[in-house]
């Protein structure tokens, strides 16, 4: 691969751009939890199929659309992601806001669009880490991936400031109709700024694997322990607030202040996990560190619950550890898979 090509990086960007873009919904709906059980009216059983629908529309399509990505190409299918997710939150905004139903909003039918809206919004996640693991080789891949990867925590960052206070201010109409704009305008981005060729340097590289990636059990032990060490992370991100106001009673602005700082630490400990691990070749290593540290931050906060500072230490704790390890997953898997 010619390195001097610094194109390379402007795809780089392109890919963070798309995948903060998403990671404002993902990451920021939540964060309004407890504003959306009032303007609702949902129970919290309610509430939690809700906030947890759209983790489950992407959990749901990731496979579908690396296949699609597979037969269509990345920028297509990033695009389609982009502007089908953006379709999605306009039908929630007109129909299945507080403001625009007479009769209330069932929490099925909310949960429903947010699943489909994470399900279209999953292709991202295929699509522009196959982008960037295309135009760089692995001396940079660790790097280059946890920055991409960092774009979750950082897009996370800015809807856990932005879509409290514009449900607050101007009602969930108004949140998701911004969701929707942001997404049109990026998808116009990657529409004319990313090159439609398939990369020039694919033909230098000849996979490693003999079989499909989906018959290697290197690949699948990779893609299964990052299964399970998505778990403290979305507790935190989807739950976090709801425990730090039902159970804390800490404020809404403490709130998105303490998530945001886990989004924006997790998001420097991405970078710089990629960074070491590309010059000291030890991803796997590094991972289990990171879920060994996650899983007694979280046991100490069950022990912990009530307790508002150990509390709190400790849920960001198991969100920094339970942010830091995705780069270095994402990259392990490709390289297993022979990209």
């Amino acid at each position: 691969m010619n390195k001097t090509n610094n194109y390379r990086w402007f795809v780089l960007g392109i890919g963070v751009l798309a995948q903060a873009t998403f990671a404002m919904g993902f990451a920021g709906i939540p964060i309004t939890g407890i504003l959306m059980r009032e303007s609702y009216n949902f129970s919290l059983h309610e509430l939690g199929f809700v906030l947890g629908s759209m983790g489950l529309g992407v959990a749901a399509s990731e496979i579908v659309w690396g296949i699609i990505t597979d037969k269509l190409g990345d920028k297509t299918v990033l695009i389609l992601g982009l502007w089908s997710s953006t379709l999605v939150f306009v039908v929630i905004a007109l129909w299945l806001t507080p403001g625009n139903s007479n009769s209330g909003i069932k929490y099925l039918h909310l949960g429903a669009a947010l699943a489909m809206a994470g399900a279209c919004g999953g292709s991202i996640n295929s699509s522009s880490g196959r982008t960037i693991m295309q135009w760089f080789d692995d001396s940079e891949r660790g790097f280059a991936m946890s920055v991409r990867q960092t774009a979750i925590p950082v897009g996370g960052a800015i809807g856990t400031g932005l879509l409290p206070w514009l449900a607050y201010s101007y009602g969930f109409e108004v949140t998701f109709l911004a969701l929707a704009v942001i997404g049109l305008t990026v998808g116009f981005a990657v529409l004319f700024f990313i090159n439609s060729k398939q990369n020039e340097f694919k033909n230098e590289r000849t996979s490693t694997l003999t079989v499909s990636p989906l018959k290697s059990a290197d690949v699948w032990k990779v893609v299964i322990a990052a299964g399970f060490l998505t778990v403290p992370q979305m507790a935190v991100l989807t739950f976090g607030g709801v425990y730090m106001r039902d159970v804390l009673d800490i404020n809404l602005t403490l709130i998105s202040i303490t998530l945001i700082g886990v989004q924006i630490g997790g998001g420097i400990l991405r970078i710089w996990s990629g960074f070491y691990t590309d010059r000291k070749k030890n991803r796997i290593s590094l991972l289990k560190h990171y879920a060994v540290l996650s899983g007694i931050a979280s046991f100490i906060l069950c022990l912990m619950v009530n307790n508002t500072y150990s509390g709190v230490t400790f849920l960001v704790l198991t969100g920094l550890f339970g942010h830091a390890w995705h780069g270095l997953a994402y990259t392990e898997a490709a390289v297993k898979a022979g990209v």
